[in-house]
């Protein structure tokens, strides 16, 4: 009589770390069907969410600026923030993995960024405006993996490229949408009045949130834990053994060592050689890569459920690496502004692959937004050290070999990428089972 044992659970896997990531179940296991209105929820949710973190960007040097603060003490505040974010992203991830109400932490979040900002329009002097800065960067690093979870567990693992694709069109179009709006209230009334204008954005911000019907939002699928492998949720030594996550943060950090710093040394170029059209054509350098994200997101993310994740970053480094040694050698200011549309394919395939390679390689775990934290403290190390860098190469050797210098650093995240990392997609995942257009 023959007896097949079961296998054991304590002992380690001995495959090699690029197989564990589990193979996709059955739809009827996990294929939610979220109410259209939910749907439309997290749409709005989004657009609304970029709309928020819109006012956080330029406009809080121009409202410090205008009063009276000093250069040095602005730069300050901006590198706490980062330097807070940076330190954040891991623990505001697992934060949300272990609250598992995602709804109510970003909407605790959601309180806090408008805090801030209410802070910064009342009372702008250093020791408010130092705490508002902490406070929206560390939020801010809850929220971000809040809107992921919340995909993910309205739709589930066969309709995550779509629905990243529908979400990345949402921000896109807020972002463009805030930054007209709020140019605008700062043209025409004050810079101080954006930061009252942010905080108001919190009602429609938190009336989306409400669309979105929580018994819809699978807290198993939300936090990466197949419904099969619910007892294996708290298992963290799963997600630190899967070597592809880490590939992927090398890629990540790569990536942006190469792009943080590539838009604003091509605005400090245009400046010196268009003078007053600078601002004109730098606002369009702004604009076309929104559009083009905006246009073509939930195609990729659609696609990238047919077709495979890998080739799509491929895509985002190799346009990177063109874009950097076209801006080398253009030196016509309107042809930038055409340059400018590979960052919007940069955008739009990074922007939608990354998480959804994170929910792959996650799969299982429990600890999905564990990992989002992981990989967006890989990309904050690498955003960080770009400016320095090309300001260095700019200011030594000049701004054409700037460019090419981060066009190489490109190249090399192309080939770590071919070379080193798997496709995540599993290979016998299931069509999208849910309609999201």
């Amino acid at each position: 009589m023959n007896v097949r044992f079961p296998h054991r659970l304590d002992v380690p896997d001995e495959r090699p770390a690029s197989d564990l990531i589990p193979p996709a179940q059955p739809p009827s296991t996990e294929a939610p069907h979220p109410s259209p209105r939910s749907l439309r929820g997290l749409d709005w949710f989004v657009f609304f969410v970029a709309d928020v973190q819109t006012g956080f960007g330029p406009f809080l040097s121009v409202y410090l600026t205008t009063q009276k603060w000093t250069q040095t003490d602005i730069g300050f505040v901006l590198s706490i923030g980062g330097i807070v974010a940076l330190l954040c992203q891991m623990p505001g991830g697992a934060i949300v993995d272990w609250a598992r109400r995602e709804r109510l932490v970003a909407g605790i979040a959601l309180t806090m960024i408008t805090t801030a900002a209410l802070a910064y329009a009342c009372f702008p002097i250093f020791p408010v405006v130092f705490s508002a800065a902490v406070l929206h960067a560390a939020a801010s690093c809850v929220l971000g993996p809040c809107i992921v979870a919340l995909s993910l567990g309205l739709v589930g693992y066969g309709a995550i490229g779509d629905r990243l694709g529908r979400n990345a069109r949402f921000a896109s179009i807020g972002n463009g949408t805030a930054a007209a709006a709020m140019g605008a209230i700062g043209y025409f009334y004050s810079a101080q009045a954006v930061f009252f204008v942010t905080a108001a954005l919190l009602i429609p911000t938190l009336f989306a949130l409400s669309r979105i019907q929580p018994r819809e939002v699978d807290p198993e699928l939300a936090h990466g834990t197949l419904r099969r492998a619910a007892a294996a949720r708290g298992d963290l030594r799963s997600l630190l053994r899967r070597r592809p996550l880490f590939i992927l943060g090398v890629c990540a950090a790569i990536f942006h060592l190469a792009n943080a710093s590539m838009l604003p040394l091509m605005a400090s170029v245009v400046t010196t050689r268009s003078g007053e059209w600078a601002t004109v054509l730098i606002a369009a350098c702004i604009v076309v890569p929104q559009i083009v994200v905006a246009l073509i997101s939930p195609w990729v993310g659609h696609q990238a459920q047919i077709w495979g994740r890998k080739w799509f970053l491929l895509t985002a480094f190799a346009a990177l690496a063109v874009r950097g040694l076209l801006f080398s050698t253009v030196t016509n200011p309107q042809l930038l502004v055409v340059v400018q549309l590979l960052d919007g394919i940069t955008a739009a395939t990074l922007g939608v692959m990354v998480p959804l390679m994170i929910a792959d390689i996650a799969r299982g775990t429990g600890h999905f937004n564990l990992a989002q934290g992981i990989i967006g403290t890989a990309v904050g190390i690498g955003a960080s050290i770009s400016p320095t860098l090309a300001g260095y190469l700019s200011d030594q050797f000049g701004s054409p070999v700037a460019f090419l210098g981060l066009s190489a650093i490109a190249a090399c995240g192309l080939a770590a990428v071919w070379l080193l990392m798997p496709e995540t997609r599993p290979a016998d995942e299931p069509p999208p089972a849910v309609e999201v257009t």
